[in-house]
Formats: C-alpha cells, sequence, structure tokens
C-alpha cells in the first residue's frame, strides 16, 4: 500500500489585508486597543491532514500603533517591547489540531527574547480567487498571555489601589494569505 504525499500548500501572510490586534486593561476598567503595523508569515496549511500544517509569523516590535504618539514611543522603549535591542515578535508554530469547527495552533511566542508557549484558537475564514487570480485564503485567531511572563513589567501604582496597565494581553488576528507556487 502506498501512502499518499501530503497535500499542503504554502501561504505567504498579506500584512495589507491582515490585522494583528492588542488589548489591555487601563486604569482596572478601561481598554487600550493598539495593532502592529508591519509583519510577515506564511503558512503551511494541509486542510485534510491539519497536523500537517506549520505557521511562522515575524512582527516589527517598533510598528507598534495606538494612535498616541507619546505612549507609542513608550511602548517601543525599554520599560516594554525595547525594539532597539528586540526588534521583532516571533510565533513559530510547534503542532496544529482540530479542535470543533476550528483549529488550535500550538506555538512558540517570542517577546523580548522570552520565548513561551502559547495556544491560537483559530479559524478558516474562507477562500477563493481574487480578482487577479491569485488563490487566497482567511483564518481568524486569538489567544492571551501575561505580558509579565515576557519581562513587559512597567507599571505605575494607582492612588485609588491597582496598577495603570493590566497583565493580561488579548491578542486578536485576522489574515489573508496568498498562495505561493
Amino acid at each position: 500500500m502506498v501512502s499518499a504525499a501530503p497535500i499542503t500548500a504554502t501561504w505567504q501572510i498579506d500584512a495589507g489585508h491582515s490585522l494583528v490586534e492588542f488589548a489591555v486593561k487601563h486604569m482596572m476598567f478601561t481598554t487600550t486597543k493598539g495593532r502592529f503595523g508591519e509583519f510577515s508569515g506564511t503558512i503551511d496549511y494541509d486542510e485534510a491532514n491539519v497536523g500537517n500544517s506549520t505557521v511562522a509569523v515575524e512582527i516589527v516590535a517598533a510598528s507598534i500603533d495606538t494612535r498616541d504618539e507619546k505612549r507609542d514611543g513608550h511602548l517601543r522603549a525599554a520599560d516594554f517591547f525595547d525594539a532597539e535591542n528586540f526588534p521583532t515578535i516571533t510565533f513559530s508554530s510547534t503542532r496544529v489540531e482540530r479542535a470543533g469547527d476550528g483549529l488550535k495552533v500550538y506555538g512558540d511566542l517570542t517577546i523580548r527574547g522570552v520565548t513561551k508557549p502559547s495556544v491560537l484558537e483559530a479559524e478558516l475564514t474562507g477562500r477563493g480567487k481574487s480578482p487577479w487570480g491569485q488563490d487566497v485564503i482567511g483564518f481568524s485567531a486569538t489567544t492571551k498571555f501575561k505580558r509579565s511572563e515576557f519581562g513587559l513589567e512597567w507599571n505605575a501604582a494607582l492612588e485609588t489601589g491597582g496598577v495603570l496597565v493590566g497583565d493580561e494581553v488579548k491578542i486578536a488576528i485576522e489574515i489573508e494569505a496568498a498562495k505561493q507556487a
């Protein structure tokens, strides 16, 4: 009996049609959101056997945008991302598996040179052909992590108790990727 070769396609993330967004509590009761404007990556996706799939993403830390230049400068500095010394944030999958109607993408998230395991709850949102004949695919994913685990520990105590910046960071990702020949 001959086993079938994996039917894996490589997809290049189209950053112009994709989004990597984060949300964190501010002053314990409001939510501040931001995004990263520069990122790239590939998805090797085997629809028939998702266990053969892989994901690799690189985000430019200095491309952070919270719509407040002063805050963005502070986030790029040593108190937070230290983008000068740690210019990229990376995610590299270690395993992909089906989870109900979706996918779980297990991998290593690296921020400020610290690598921790992370799990993306993902779903295939569609696929088709662009008006220019390019095969495209879409994915959505979410995850969360504690920023303190990556050395992002800066904070300020509030007069009423609590801290200025929450520890839990929520990530929301929308990806459009083009099939590579």
